[in-house]
């Protein structure tokens, strides 16, 4: 299940508004994560990098995609940074499809979409090389084909406070409902 209690609606992170850390924190926080510590994904973990979450629970958590190729768009990332599938241990395999499988139901409840589009890159194509998993709501002759998919950006930052607020309220009523 995840855990909400930090999530208020509207909720964003930005760098500039983070307290700084010290470098042996820095240090210490990226080594859980990737080697580097600019990983997107981990700093957006770490609440370094803007992103607007729907969901987290142990094993990963969810945010709208920046550029979507249609609202609702929405990347389920691990929480420790992996860069490809077949780096994930054995044991992380069934959570993390799970919570896809979570994230898919509601963002095509949220959307009112008739179905989905799931989809992993492994190096080629991976803009952001941490395992993550694209869930896109689709409708019949939305216009996406083949892999030219033009993507967009949302009209205003009330769209995506719209969609980020019923994508997580979407997860909640199936979790209550499990």
């Amino acid at each position: 299940m995840g855990d909400f209690s930090f999530f208020r609606s509207g909720e964003s992170f930005r760098a500039g508004g983070l307290t700084t850390v010290n470098h042996e924190d820095r240090r210490r926080r990226a080594s859980t994560n990737d080697e580097s510590g600019r990983c997107t994904f981990c700093l957006i973990l770490r609440r370094e990098a803007e992103a607007y979450l729907v969901f987290e629970d142990e094993t990963s958590f969810a945010f709208l995609d920046h550029r979507p190729l249609f609202p609702g768009h929405t990347l389920l990332a691990t929480k420790r940074h992996y860069e490809t599938l077949a780096e994930l241990p054995r044991d992380l395999v069934l959570p993390l499809f799970s919570n896809v499988q979570l994230i898919d139901r509601a963002v095509v409840r949220a959307t009112a979409s008739e179905g989905s589009f799931v989809a992993i890159n492994n190096r080629v194509s991976q803009s952001v090389p941490h395992l993550h998993v694209h869930v896109v709501p689709r409708n019949r002759g939305d216009g996406l084909k083949g892999f030219f998919w033009p993507r967009q950006r949302y009209k205003s930052k009330e769209a995506i406070l719209d969609m980020q607020n019923a994508i997580r309220f979407a997860i909640a009523g199936l979790q209550a409902s499990e």
